[in-house]
């Protein structure tokens, strides 16, 4: 089935709850791995509570990566939404469980803009209709 976006919705648990909390660590971390999906990043925020934990998005010109933290519970969310064939986000998904130093993942992948459901055909990603 083709569809115009590949959206991996991410659960990293058992991380270091110390890279977890650090904003600039996460911030470095999701830009490469949005360079590693081989995307093309537009902009980037992140934002750090208090006591703890971290959220931000890298907007990149095929969607965006968006994560948010629980360093007390060595948890990450991670979203990595990407469209167009020359983006890989199971690459940004391998190089954030490593240097999140995760223990146990689970991802599930969605189908976003399915050709049928939007009305694009099959053949050459022709509009139809």
């Amino acid at each position: 089935m083709k569809a115009l976006g590949r959206h991996l919705l991410i659960e990293l648990y058992d991380c270091d709850g110390a890279v977890l909390d650090d904003i600039a660590e996460i911030e470095e971390h999701m830009r490469t791995a949005a360079r590693k999906a081989n995307s093309t990043i537009v902009n980037s925020t992140f934002h750090r509570f208090n006591p703890y934990g971290v959220s931000g998005v890298v907007v990149i010109a095929e969607s965006h990566l968006s994560i948010h933290t629980w360093p007390e519970y060595g948890y990450a969310a991670v979203d990595i939404f990407t469209c167009g064939d020359s983006v890989d986000p199971w690459k940004a998904f391998e190089y954030l469980k490593n240097v999140m130093k995760s223990k146990r993942e689970s991802v599930f992948e969605l189908q976003r803009g399915e050709y049928d459901k939007v009305g694009i055909g099959e053949m050459e990603g022709v509009k139809v209709g």
